[in-house]
């Protein structure tokens, strides 16, 4: 994927021929995207295949959730070329299942977590059900619509009313609303946000299942790379109007984010496993008056400031699970 518009990741002769995008799922190629007169990424180029799970990471503001939707067809590309399922965006929507970003539900609603699955069923549809017609249909969707409870493991509290459910088996009550179309491509924005350590893991643990064994396309936006790592088959980051993308491996290394950053960047791997990205410090400011004499504190009106979205200072940042560190990869 393109950095810049001039700029490339991998050489040439690592990048797939003509025909690569035969059988992609998702394609990207050169696209662009405007919000409001402003170019929030150019030069993105992506190429996703069936049971290939993606993550799209960057900082905040930079357009990971509008690159999902372009995807939708909610938002035209600026440039460039976009198809999904070998369409248009917005042409094979009912093969896509989405997941927007994490809602809570009060303690106080009472619908069933079974009802909230089967709304990604029929819930687009008008009128009330005629009992004792399409019984045959009926039987078969509620069989589909356990079957799907079945696989995001929430066959035990899927009847218990959704505002008791804590925050995981919501999620994983909400994933199955978005698969119970069984899609071809399933599209999350920060599904783990809000969720706790062990809820991230476990979720993260069953998107990886059903992209790998279920066979279908997931493009997952997060802040944190580090829960869904292991199961990732390449990245997206997005930062400073460009963005890269390959493996992990590829992607998530001091050479690429400092050109993707144009500053800088550290890559660091923590005990655990765990990636932080930091930058370099900010140099301190320095005074001089109009005829370039220094003061007595050694100060010049010279500031150099650091990547706006890559910090790093003197000082030992937590975040909010009491991780000490930088910044973690993705944020």
């Amino acid at each position: 994927m393109s950095i810049h518009p001039t700029e490339e990741v991998r050489p040439k002769a690592e990048r797939a021929g003509p025909g690569a995008d035969a059988d992609a799922v998702l394609s990207l190629r050169g696209a662009a995207v405007r919000v409001g007169g402003r170019t929030l990424w150019s030069g993105v180029d992506l190429t996703v295949g069936a049971g290939e799970f993606t993550a799209v990471l960057g900082p905040n503001g930079v357009g990971k959730s509008t690159l999902v939707k372009v995807l939708l067809g909610v938002l035209p590309a600026a440039a460039g070329e976009v198809r999904v399922l070998g369409a248009a965006p917005g042409g094979r929507n009912a093969a896509i299942g989405y997941l927007p970003q994490r809602r809570n539900f009060d303690a106080g609603v009472r619908i069933r977590g079974i009802d909230v699955v089967r709304l990604g069923l029929d819930g687009d549809q008008w009128g009330i059900p005629v009992p004792f017609l399409n019984r045959a249909r009926r039987r078969a969707e509620r069989e589909l619509i356990e079957e799907v409870v079945e696989l995001v493991g929430a066959t035990a509290y899927a009847h218990r009313p959704i505002g008791q459910c804590s925050g995981g088996e919501q999620q994983r009550l909400l994933i199955a609303q978005a698969l119970v179309r069984r899609p071809r491509v399933l599209l999350l924005d920060e599904p783990l946000d809000s969720l706790d350590l062990p809820n991230q893991g476990a979720i993260a643990a069953l998107l990886g299942r059903i992209c790998h064994q279920e066979g279908v396309a997931v493009v997952m936006v997060a802040h944190d790379v580090n829960p869904i790592l292991h199961h990732l088959d390449r990245v997206v980051y997005i930062a400073e109007g460009g963005a890269v993308s390959g493996t992990p491996a590829e992607v998530i290394t001091i050479e690429t984010l400092s050109r993707l950053y144009r500053t800088p960047v550290e890559v660091l791997r923590t005990g655990d496993g765990r990636l932080v990205v930091v930058g370099q410090p900010e140099s301190p400011a320095v005074h001089t008056d109009r005829h370039g004499h220094a003061d007595r504190h050694g100060h010049t009106d010279r500031h150099v400031h650091s990547d706006r979205h890559v910090h790093s200072d003197r000082h030992v940042h937590t975040d909010r699970h009491g991780n000490g560190g930088g910044r973690a990869a993705g944020n």
